[in-house]
């Protein structure tokens, strides 16, 4: 299975997804694409081995990915302070994949119906969705 992992800014969140998923999936193929160079070597930090940084390894990524997993900024063009292009969120949003957006209530971007909880709870569910797909139960 090909997991991809997009983060920008600072690249905390990405990081902090990589280590998780890792630390529970050993049979998985982990890409991590950062915006941005400090959001890459963030991830690769944090363990993740395969990563690239930039509008063109997001869009080749999400082309082979199963599931895509990042902030739900990855899907607004000039989000997280402009460094989503139009063409990156076009590739996520139209990427044969499972997405998995965390609702970071940041940069604009505000989810309605979701409550505002920590990002340690939000990368706890987000895992647990994609162990429920990695293990073929509805997420």
């Amino acid at each position: 299975m090909n997991v991809t992992v997009i983060d920008g800014q600072g690249g905390q969140l990405g990081a902090q997804l990589v280590k998780e998923i890792i630390s529970r999936f050993s049979d998985i193929n982990l890409t991590a694409i950062g915006t941005n160079a400090s959001a890459t070597a963030a991830m690769l930090k944090a363990g993740a081995k395969n990563a690239a940084t930039g509008e063109n390894p997001v869009i080749v990524a999400c082309r082979k990915a199963d599931v895509i997993i990042g902030p739900i900024g990855i899907v607004v063009a000039d989000s997280l302070l402009g460094e989503v292009t139009e063409k990156m969120s076009t590739a996520v949003g139209r990427a044969d994949a499972v997405r998995i957006l965390i609702p970071m209530n940041k940069c604009e971007n505000l989810v309605a119906g979701v409550p505002n909880l920590n990002t340690a709870a939000l990368i706890t569910d987000a895992v647990s969705k994609l162990s429920a797909i990695i293990n073929g139960k509805n997420a």
